[in-house]
């Protein structure tokens, strides 16, 4: 018979999986680099489905990100808060994903890039005097 205090999670909590079981124990993954908190990841198109479903090296994970990433492009942010998963995590399952080709990410523009935002009212202002 387990006391109260031998329990360690709710039942209504289902199985726990440690982070580190999730990612096989790796912490990062080569394409970290590309992976800003910002960048957008977007699913292969729908000819590649059927390559992620008989994919036996995904975990319910990867699926879970290829799935929320179909329709339209999600943030690794987004994609962390939604799966409730740490962004360290979210980032190797996303790199093994891009690895197996069954994702992509577009990247944010840097903001050293952006037109700078004096010259953009220079151009307003010169469209209003004419």
């Amino acid at each position: 018979m387990t006391s109260e205090s031998d329990r360690w999670y709710d039942d209504a909590a289902g199985p726990v999986v440690r982070p580190y079981a999730m990612t096989r124990g790796r912490t990062s993954h080569a394409a970290e680099a590309k992976l800003d908190l910002i960048a957008l990841v977007i699913a292969q198109s729908d000819d590649a489905d059927a390559d992620v479903d008989d994919d036996r090296t995904l975990s319910p994970e990867h699926l879970d990100i290829v799935e929320r990433c179909r329709l339209q492009a999600v943030s690794v942010a987004e994609l962390a808060a939604d799966l409730d998963l740490p962004v360290g995590v979210v980032r190797v399952l996303i790199g093994d994903l891009l690895e197996g080709g069954h994702a992509t990410v577009h990247q944010p523009v840097p903001p050293a890039e952006l037109p700078d935002e004096s010259i953009l009212r220079e151009v307003i202002n010169g469209l209003r005097a004419l």
